[in-house]
């Protein structure tokens, strides 16, 4: 009786089941919305530059239409259709991260070894991490995570679009290119780990250069013996995982993102890749980018650099905040990245630092966040700016996304709302409700 009489005590409503199971987790999946935002301030980062009084339509997870004055009639799929008046308020595609290292189970390098190029982030996504959350709180709809630049060939990236309450299969951005992380500097030859760390190759700028250059060649020879094995009657390779990579690097199958900060280091690696045929395609960090710039854009390299980061270590004296809009005159496709989960939400301030520093056009700025590295990433065909067919990432700003003193309303990706200010109340009172709740329990059971 006493057992059936505690039962009967303790049966109290569980909590609700959300994903992820902690705060701001959802109760279901946001759905796809058919939208026409009448009446915005709308960054296309197309030809037709920032237009105003402009509405953009959104059905299906994909934009529809942008223009003046547009009616219901765009709308061929769906039957209800919301209408908002956001006169006053700016519209623009997802920020771009091309850089991040949120979403990361556990540590973000492998460092026992300096080649490490079978590892793979898309293998430890961490679709748990709040960060998500609050990035898309800041705006930021797509980013790449890295590995960390411990080694001068490091593991294979992954993109995601920040899918707050999917798993973290369902985080991967399906049509995006394979990346791999490359790192040149000090933290690849160990100066800063310690005396400990004496042991490992590379420990100088040379063996880093080195190294790199022996990986290619025994990947060449990987390759031409899987295929010429019988012409060469030698045995059929055992497959290799480490070397598969680096020969999709020589294939053009896989790209290349390189931590850098010294002009010498960029300068070696990018002779070194042509010597060896391939090409580097973003030079991330990249602080003394500016001093050969005319290199890079020869090269055909990327640059997706900080803001106004310098002087925080010994390769980063020479540092300059104009270093971005420098590069972006010189004609190379430059991006502001994050590097750092807080950075990764204030983005938009970071972007317009181009203007404070470097007197570019706003919308130049504005493009160092979204287009520019949706270019590097090449996934300009379906995120980056605001056109017909691309997908519905888009963000509605309270007022200009430069300034300081604007706030994310809401942040579509797929034409899905994953965040909005009303949104975030409602989550804000239910965590307060399940507090209480559970501090209720406990007080109850102790009693």
């Amino acid at each position: 009786i006493d057992e059936k009489k505690s039962i009967k005590t303790n049966n109290q409503k569980p909590a609700d089941v959300i994903y992820p199971n902690m705060a701001y987790g959802l109760l279901k999946k946001p759905v796809q919305e058919s939208v026409l935002f009448k009446n915005a301030t709308v960054w296309t980062n197309e030809s037709r530059g920032i237009i105003q009084n402009c509405d953009v339509a959104i059905e299906k997870g994909k934009i529809i239409a942008v223009g003046i004055d547009l009616k219901k009639s765009v709308f061929k799929k769906s039957k209800e259709i919301q209408i908002r008046d956001v006169t006053g308020k700016h519209i623009t595609s997802g920020i771009i991260d091309e850089h991040s290292h949120i979403a990361i189970s556990r540590g973000v390098n492998e460092g026992t070894q300096a080649v490490t190029s079978e590892v793979r982030i898309g293998d430890v996504i961490n679709s748990n991490d709040v960060n998500i959350y609050r990035q898309l709180a800041g705006g930021v709809t797509v980013s790449q995570l890295l590995h960390g630049s411990a080694n001068p060939i490091g593991g294979q990236s992954a993109i995601i679009k920040l899918r707050w309450g999917e798993t973290s299969e369902k985080l991967k951005f399906k049509k995006a290119k394979p990346f791999i992380k490359f790192a040149l500097g000090e933290n690849v030859k160990q100066s800063n780990w310690g005396a400990r760390h004496r042991t490992r190759f590379p420990q100088t700028r040379m063996g880093v250069e080195q190294i790199i250059q022996d990986a290619f060649i025994r990947a060449k020879e990987y390759d031409d013996n899987s295929k010429n094995y019988k012409k060469k009657k030698i045995p059929k390779p055992r497959k290799n995982l480490e070397l598969d990579a680096l020969v999709e690097i020589l294939k053009e199958e896989r790209y290349i993102t390189c931590h850098s900060y010294v002009q010498s280091e960029i300068n070696m690696l990018m002779r070194l890749a042509e010597k060896l045929g391939f090409k580097i395609n973003t030079f991330t960090h990249v602080l003394e980018g500016y001093k050969i710039a005319d290199k890079l854009k020869a090269h055909g390299a990327n640059a997706s650099t900080f803001s106004d980061w310098w002087a925080y270590k010994y390769e980063v004296n020479d540092a300059i905040p104009h270093n971005a809009s420098l590069l972006t005159k010189m004609g190379v496709n430059t991006a502001i990245n994050s590097d750092d989960a807080e950075m990764g939400r204030r983005l938009n301030q970071e972007a317009a630092k181009m203007v404070k520093y470097g007197n570019v056009s706003q919308e130049e700025a504005w493009k160092s966040v979204t287009l520019n590295p949706a270019k590097m990433l090449h996934i300009e065909n379906y995120v980056g700016s605001l056109r017909k067919n691309k997908d519905a990432d888009i963000v509605v700003w309270s007022t200009n996304p430069l300034s300081i003193y604007s706030m994310v309303e809401k942040t579509y990706v797929d034409g899905r709302c994953y965040f909005s200010i009303e949104k975030d109340k409602e989550h804000r009172a239910n965590i307060k409700h399940e507090k209480s709740r559970l501090l209720n329990k406990i007080v109850k059971e102790n009693e």
